[in-house]
Parts: C-alpha cells; structure tokens; sequence
C-alpha cells in the first residue's frame, strides 16, 4: 500500500494543499500548531472515513467555509485506487472510489490497511474501557467486515433499548414486550462480537507480548486480559436479571459494549504502577502487534502514521524508534514532529529513502 498523492482543500487549518509523495519514509516538518498533525489524520481519514481525533465530522471543516474534501491517490497491488472524502455542511459525508460512492460508507473500512501511534493513545491506558473497545474494534474492524456490521447494529439497538428506559421513567410506564424485542436482537448479536473479540485476543496478545519484550529487552512481564459480561453467561439472562437495576438507572448496564481490557505490567494494572516510559513502551508494542496482525491478514504492509510521538524523547531513544520500524520493511512511513535536525540524524541511520516537507516555513 503507497499513497503517491494527497490533496486537502478545507480541512481544519488548511486552506488547499497537496503533496506528492515518492519515498518510503515521509517526514512533515513545523512549529506546533501549523497543521502537521492534520497532514497526517488525513490520511487516516481517507482510511476509515473519519478523523483519529476529532470524530464529529463537521468540526473538521476549515472555520469560515462550507466543505471539506480530501483526496488520495494510493498504488495498492499494482493498481492506482482514487479515494475521495468529502463533507458540506447540512448534508451526508460522501465517500468515492475511483469515481463511485459507497452506498455504505462502511464497505470501505479495510481497503487502506493503516497504523497510527499518536500521543493521544495514552488514553487507551488511562481512560475508560470504551477507549480500549474502540482499540479492539479498530483492529478487527478492518479485516472483519461481517463484525463491523454486527457492532453498528448491535450499538443501533442499544441506542434504542437506552431510549425506551428513559422514557419509561420520564413516562412513569413499561412495555416488557416492546423491550423483549430489543432484548432478542442485542442477544443475537452480541454472541458472535464476544466470540470474535475473544479469538482476535487470543491470536493479538502472544503478538504483543513478543513485541513488548523485543522492546524492552524482556526485562519485564506484560500482559492483557479481556473481561465480559458474557464470558459466563449470555445475555438475554444477565438482561432479564438486571432489569430492574436498567430500569432505575435508565440505560443498559450489561452486555459486549461494557467489556474491558486489564493492561498488566508484572501482574498489576500498568496505569497505576507503571512509569510514563514503561507506558510508551506498552504502548508501541500494542501498536507494533497491529501492525503485525492487519500484515499477516491482508499479505501486505499497512501505512504507518507516527504523530508527534518523538516530544521528550532523546535523540538515541528517537533514532531507535525509526529503527525499529525500519527494520519491519515498512511499506510507507509518515511523520510529523517540531525538530528537523532530531528527524534527520535518525533518518540518516535509516536504510530507507525519506523526503522532508517544511510546513509553514
């Protein structure tokens, strides 16, 4: 997979720019702020049709104007793929593949295989479990679109199901049948997304682990454990048995959207007793071990996107980082970060081509 050209017309902070792109290893260069960053959730976007970091799809329109658009030209198998990702105001994103929209916008999720390591995937060790759920769904998402499909019905019936709770404590009333009904549905459903969740696990955390301790020169143990609520039982049980327990806090409190990972170092959570280093480095490895298991699906290599993820770092950790991907054979490298001599004595070590784009300077 090669992107050869990106084009950005109103997308955040830019204006209009665009980008030929011809060496394995790309590198945008600039000050905080100037749209670095952008560059490269762009491309992201082109991948899974919606921005890492600001998911609202309107919000990533350019302030003062009525659209986006954003245009990829990738090479992928020998083949020339045009992606276009567009929004205006008031109206449906639309998404092109060389000149046809998607009547499903989900039918594309898979056909750009991609990576990125952001700093803003800390949350996945300090927030909440949905931001774990979302890292899982991510990865399998893109090789799995029978699950993808599953996940969006199955969060549309929760949805509903939430609503009818809060409108029968709004309404002081209950319709247990209209109720059985969401029941039946979020029950079909959710076996088969535990049963996938817990066989992508069961392949992913040896993957990681691997990676962890190649990183780390195996002087620590790490580990992942998957918790849910239907590991022990199924679903239409556990929301019979905590009906009234719903009903009184007006939204569905069991089932696949409350599973969670356990993110181990030495056998204790890691956000509590792990050091900011040891955290990066759990967090590359994760990365690393996406990158490995979306490779190993789609036989060949995903883009990779590496966000700012040099700040603090010294240069020896800097350069062994780039190394490190480097190593991997890559397909194609992006990065963004603030200092160009930091890049490029890294880069020199490197056996791969790279090219530097100054932005805003």
């Amino acid at each position: 997979m090669f992107l050869k050209q990106l084009t950005l017309t109103h997308y955040k902070n830019i204006e209009a720019s665009q980008f030929r792109f011809k060496t394995p290893i790309n590198c945008f260069i600039g000050n905080n702020g100037i749209g670095k960053s952008n560059i490269l959730d762009s491309i992201y976007h082109l991948a899974f049709t919606k921005s890492y970091f600001n998911p609202s799809g309107v919000q990533n329109i350019q302030f003062g104007k009525d659209f986006f658009l954003i245009e990829g030209k990738f090479e992928k198998d020998g083949k020339e793929e045009k992606i276009n990702c567009s929004l205006k105001k008031g109206q449906k994103k639309n998404i092109k593949r060389n000149g046809k929209a998607y009547l499903k916008i989900a039918d594309h999720i898979g056909l750009i295989p991609l990576v990125i390591i952001s700093p803003a995937d800390r949350d996945l060790i300090i927030e909440g479990s949905s931001t774990r759920r979302k890292f899982i769904d991510g990865v399998i998402g893109q090789t799995d679109k029978e699950y993808l499909q599953n996940l969006t019905d199955y969060n549309k019936i929760l949805a509903q199901r939430n609503a009818l709770l809060k409108f029968f404590a709004k309404n002081r009333t209950f319709d247990g049948d209209t109720l059985a009904i969401y029941n039946h549905q979020m029950s079909g459903l959710s076996k088969p997304i535990f049963e996938k969740r817990k066989a992508f696990l069961e392949v992913f955390i040896p993957i990681f682990t691997r990676r962890y301790q190649s990183i780390s020169g195996g002087v620590e143990e790490v580990g992942i454990s998957y918790h849910s609520d239907l590991t022990e039982n199924n679903l239409s049980d556990l929301l019979d048995q905590n009906l009234e327990k719903d009903k009184l806090l007006q939204y569905s409190t069991v089932g696949i959207h409350k599973d969670d990972l356990d993110l181990l170092l030495s056998g204790v959570p890691i956000k509590k007793f792990g050091s900011q280093g040891q955290q990066k480095t759990f967090l590359i490895a994760l990365k690393l071990a996406q990158f490995d298991f979306i490779k190993d699906k789609f036989g060949m290599n995903p883009i990779v996107l590496l966000d700012d993820i040099f700040d603090k770092l010294d240069q020896d950790r800097v350069t062994q980082t780039i190394q490190l991907f480097d190593n991997e054979s890559l397909g194609q490298i992006f990065i963004s970060d603030t200092h160009e001599d930091r890049i490029k004595a890294a880069l020199e070590k490197s056996s791969m081509p790279y090219e530097i784009f100054n932005i805003g300077g």
